[in-house]
């Protein structure tokens, strides 16, 4: 079939009538007006692809389909005759030769209309970019510096507030032990005389549980008993053996004679000396003297959420030994230096036959909530909060886009949308605040987060595609939040809508339309052409009335974390949704286990407003860490009450993970030890450029795990790949994998040098299916990307025929025209696309080595700075192994 034929020619080779052929062309979106109208082979393959979507066939099919289509396979024969020398005769031989060749065709240009709309779509893109990226760039240093000195104020301070608790704590100990060897040492008379006959009393019992007297009658002691003989008289005073206590009243003298037969009882023939205190008498007579208990001491003992082995030994005035004894006994394996939880400590305490108190230790937090709660005004109406949620490409950003005026899903990988995007805009029926919600399977953490921040849920079902899996998944979390839901039936525009057919299938998930006597609000939208927008704010705006929404306006504000990052530039940078009150810069806040002081505020546009009010959506710098998506904030009083606050969380937060770890339980260790050694561990360490994004990996790639291989992530954060997380995946042995960012210089020597298994992704669906092949035991080939040359930019010049050129050094590797580059600004990913020239001084080059210059023009993007990183890559084919 040739590269361009008519429509009834078409038809005659795949036989079907030219009628219908028609027919299916203008359901894949192309209308001819006669059967002699030239079809070209796009709109072979495009409508190639409809035909298998509409017989059911998934889309990789199609994309295979696709790219067949664009080979060529030629087989060629050439037959000959050769003739064979064998002895004295010729013997003739019949030659076949085969030949197989595959040749790419050509792609298909396009036209200047589409080409200059294409160009013009990636500079408004790439101007989005810059806007964010002058603002990160200014406070950089002064930022870090900051960080840098306030982190080491606080060490300094620490270390010298636990010196001086220390050294406080020594001289205590110091005066106390004084004062007891000063009462311990004061003369009887100096002693007052009323307690002189209790003390006689006392002297006169035997000590509890110490040596009885010898019984009456028992024989006398030996004269020779060099242990019990009484001193030489040579060695005593002048005059009578009691003459030192001549000056003693008679009680006194009656207490210290008792007090020395006490301690020379069962040593027959001893005396007591004069002038000498005994040692060993001073411990078990006087007011002071200790009674052997008659019961058992039962002791309240204060258990907060964990507590260490050795802390609960304290309290219990036991040896550490003994409380790990009886944890062994109850089947519980831990040393003295492990944290358990409250019940386990619980158990234990109760065995050993005390009582357990719980232990009020949120002192802090009741005194913040007391000091929220103080300023509370008059409550005034606010503007609604509205998730967008639904399926995967259903339309939900391009609704956004419409409403907003502005493109978004351009700028996602693949035109996915990767996180959550808060906006709040002026429509002509008043500010709404609207979050964008990702639509695939492995964020439903993100969309369950968005649909309890929301107010009105917006369900976006595509009129040609129906009810599918994740629509079904946002219908249970708005019922899980108690939102109210309206339905907007995108894609109405379509050949193929039919939105009764989308009513019809909400009906088996108890969605009701207004239509079929139900109260769910459904409207028929074109987010493209913009049909039926207006009736959808308008039921928006309905629906926001009925709920009276109301907040304080005025006061301290506290609100929810949509979204967190880590900016090299501007440091930790968190997107918040003001539910009470107003945010200021300069305000206090503490936000999960992170605190700190507002420094700036930015909305959706890169603009600094002077505060936001309730349900506004806005960027926070100056936290003290990444705050985690879905954390609660609150505006305080001072710095020093939410350091308080952030530390105390964060402590409860450790103990609880080092009471997840610890204490494993003998019946789980003898179940692992029958299972044997078939069970394979994968480590992984994952990096991302939001926080939301790295919750979303690490539950779907955890939730990967069977019984043959167990998917363990020993590490995870926000921000570029550093050497830290280098050396965690060298000693773990782990893949690291970098979602939308790069390693650092002396992360990628430690990777290289180790053998490290480094995987850079930008789409998580190629993440989720490469680690769901490797854990599945799948084998086969898989396309991967290979770096094979970076170059530094070192300066930008302007071209009136490529735009911006860029002077650059090939710093690694090589760098060829015919592959893909990707754009890198401080080890993050601003652009991936193509090179439209590289040049070796005038000269068109095909590659360009380490160590050489070279001039690079970007294709469609105009935005190269100096300092930024050039990458060349190529994907290919490498077989899996487990």
């Amino acid at each position: 079939m040739s590269q361009q034929t008519t429509i009834r020619k078409l038809a005659e080779l795949v036989n079907t009538p030219v009628e219908k052929l028609l027919e299916q062309l203008a359901g894949a979106g192309m209308k001819f007006s006669g059967p002699e109208q030239v079809v070209t082979s796009t709109e072979k393959v495009k409508l190639l692809g409809f035909l298998r979507r509409a017989h059911g066939k998934p889309e990789q099919a199609v994309e295979e389909a696709t790219e067949a289509s664009k080979k060529i396979t030629l087989n060629r024969r050439k037959h000959q005759e050769v003739t064979v020398n064998a002895g004295r005769s010729k013997t003739t031989v019949n030659v076949e030769v085969r030949q197989k060749r595959t040749y790419d065709k050509a792609a298909a240009r396009m036209t200047p209309d589409e080409e200059r709309a294409d160009i013009l779509r990636k500079l408004e893109e790439s101007r989005q970019r810059n806007l964010d990226e002058q603002a990160a760039l200014a406070e950089k240093d002064r930022l870090r510096d900051e960080a840098i000195v306030r982190k080491r104020e606080e060490e300094v301070a620490a270390k010298e507030r636990a010196e001086a608790e220390k050294k406080a704590a020594e001289e205590a100990a110091i005066a106390a032990k004084a004062a007891e060897a000063a009462a311990a040492s004061r003369p009887a008379a100096a002693r007052p005389a009323a307690d002189a006959a209790p003390a006689a009393a006392r002297a006169a019992r035997p000590p509890a549980g110490g040596p009885s007297a010898p019984p009456r009658g028992a024989a006398p002691p030996r004269s020779d008993d060099r242990n019990n003989r009484s001193p030489a008289r040579t060695d005593r005073p002048g005059g009578d053996r009691f003459a030192g206590q001549m000056h003693l009243s008679a009680a006194d003298r009656a207490r210290r004679g008792n007090s020395n037969n006490n301690n020379n009882r069962g040593r027959p023939g001893s005396r007591p000396q004069p002038g000498r205190r005994d040692s060993r008498g001073s411990q078990n007579s006087g007011p002071h003297a200790f009674e052997r208990p008659t019961a058992p001491v039962v002791r309240e003992v204060a258990i907060g959420d964990s507590i260490t082995v050795a802390d609960l030994a304290a309290k219990l005035a036991l040896k550490g030994g003994e409380v790990v004894k009886a944890l062994f006994k109850m089947g519980v394996m831990a040393t003295i230096t492990m944290s358990i939880d409250h019940d386990t400590a619980a158990l234990v305490t109760e065995e050993l036959g005390h009582v357990v108190v719980r232990a009020g230790n949120d002192d802090v937090e009741e005194a913040l909530l007391a000091a929220t709660g103080e300023e509370r005004g008059e409550a005034v109406s606010r503007p609604p909060v509205v998730t967008i949620m639904g399926h995967v490409d259903h339309g939900k950003t391009s609704l956004l886009d419409y409403i907003r005026r502005t493109k978004v899903a351009t700028g996602e990988a693949g035109g996915i949308t990767q996180h959550i995007g808060a906006y709040h805009v002026e429509t002509p029926k008043g500010v709404i605040s609207f979050l964008d919600t990702p639509g695939h399977a492995a964020f439903t953490s993100m969309r369950a987060r968005g649909a309890k921040l929301t107010d009105i849920v917006v369900l976006v079902v595509a009129a040609d595609d129906g009810v599918m899996p994740q629509t079904k998944e946002a219908i249970q979390h708005a019922r899980s939040a108690n939102v109210p839901l309206i339905v907007a039936i995108n894609k109405i525009d379509k050949s193929g809508a039919d939105p009764m057919r989308v009513k019809n299938e909400l009906l088996t998930e108890q969605v009701v339309s207004e239509d079929f006597g139900g109260d769910i609000q459904m409207v028929e939208i074109s987010a493209k052409a913009g049909l039926g927008i207006d009736d959808l704010l308008e039921a928006i705006s309905v629906q926001a009335e009925l709920l009276e929404l109301k907040a304080v306006a005025d006061g301290r504000a506290s609100g929810v974390v949509i979204e967190s990052s880590l900016d090299k530039g501007r440091g930790p940078v968190a997107t918040v949704l003001v539910q009470q009150g107003s945010l200021k810069k300069g305000d206090y806040l503490v936000c999960g286990i992170q605190y700190g002081r507002v420094r700036a505020l930015f909305d959706e546009t890169g603009k600094q407003p002077d505060q936001a009010g309730p349900s506004i959506p806005v960027q926070v710098l100056g936290l003290s860490g990444v705050p985690e998506a879905g954390d609660d904030f609150v505006v305080v009083e001072d710095e020093r009450l939410a350091k308080d606050v952030a530390q105390q969380r964060e402590t409860k937060r450790r103990e609880s993970r080092l009471v997840q770890s610890a204490g494993s339980r003998m019946e789980d260790i003898m179940a692992t030890l029958g299972k044997g050694e078939g069970q394979q561990v994968l480590n992984l360490v994952i990096k991302a450029d939001v926080q939301g994004s790295v919750q979303a990996l690490s539950q779907a790639l955890v939730g990967l795990s069977n019984d043959d291989i167990r998917i363990n992530v020993i590490h995870s954060g926000v921000g570029g790949i550093t050497e830290s997380d280098a050396n965690s995946a060298v000693a773990s042995k782990a893949t690291v994998i970098g979602f939308n960012v790069r390693a650092d210089a002396s992360a990628r020597r430690i990777i290289e040098s180790n053998g490290v298994d480094l995987r850079y992704f930008s789409i998580i669906y190629d993440v989720i299916d490469q680690v769901k092949q490797v854990a599945s035991g799948l084998l086969g080939v898989e396309i991967r990307e290979e770096i094979i040359g970076i170059a530094d930019v070192r300066d930008v010049f302007r071209s009136s025929k490529f735009g911006a050129v860029a002077g650059c050094m090939i710093v690694e590797g090589i760098v060829k025209r015919n592959k893909p580059i990707r754009v890198l600004r401080d080890s993050v990913v601003v652009f991936e696309g193509e090179l439209e020239s590289l040049r070796r001084f005038k000269e068109n080059v095909d590659e360009v080595r380490n160590g050489t210059e070279c001039g690079i023009g970007v294709k469609a993007y105009n935005d190269v700075k100096p300092g930024d990183q050039i990458e060349c890559f190529e994907r290919i084919e490498v077989p899996r192994t487990l």
